[in-house]
């Protein structure tokens, strides 16, 4: 998605350890233009899969898959990081393993609203090494849902995670791949 790469290059910030902070306008504050853009761009790419939910993981990726669930006009889910106490016993959970915090949390998806009735699209803002992938694929896995795919915004291909789950045969559409970052510049595969 060109657009979201011209946003990147000129707002994204690139930090130690291979980190590309794009909180200007993806996910601290969200640019809901670029957003809505990003939603229809999913909804182009999956319209045709029988997507009847969005999924994702708590807080960045709600907005996407809320833009992405607007086009799809299905509900979205996403999978808790903290366990409150209203979300009772009949949950799913899986461990992650979060890249950017460098530490493994549980998150959790209520029962009744992911069954094997649903066809499922996977969204979030960045995958790494696909360990929140994994997380989400394993609730998926557990409630019997389809997963039709995963839409990512932003991944970093140096980083293997989108290549390691296309080799396990699941569909991954990434709008920007990150290549590698040469000279503190960003290049795209």
């Amino acid at each position: 998605m060109e657009l979201l790469k011209q946003r990147i290059l000129k707002d994204g910030e690139i930090q130690d350890g291979g980190i590309v902070k794009v909180g200007s306008f993806l996910n601290h504050q969200i640019d809901i233009g670029l957003m809505d853009e990003i939603g229809r761009t999913f909804y182009e790419l999956y319209r045709d899969a029988g997507v009847n939910k969005i999924m994702t993981i708590e807080a960045s990726g709600i907005a996407i898959a809320s833009m992405t669930a607007r086009h799809f006009k299905v509900p979205v889910v996403f999978a808790k990081k903290a366990k409150s106490l209203n979300l009772g016993s009949q949950v799913y959970t899986s461990t992650v393993h979060s890249f950017t915090y460098d530490r493994d949390y549980d998150v959790t998806v209520d029962k009744r609203y992911l069954t094997k009735a649903d066809r499922v699209l996977i969204v979030d803002d960045f995958m790494a090494r696909g360990k929140a992938m994994a997380g989400l694929l394993d609730i998926c896995r557990q409630a019997g849902a389809e997963v039709c795919g995963i839409g990512i915004c932003i991944e970093k291909g140096f980083q293997g995670g989108g290549d390691a789950l296309r080799e396990k045969g699941i569909r991954v559409e990434s709008l920007a791949i990150v290549d590698h970052i040469e000279d503190g510049r960003i290049v795209f595969r």
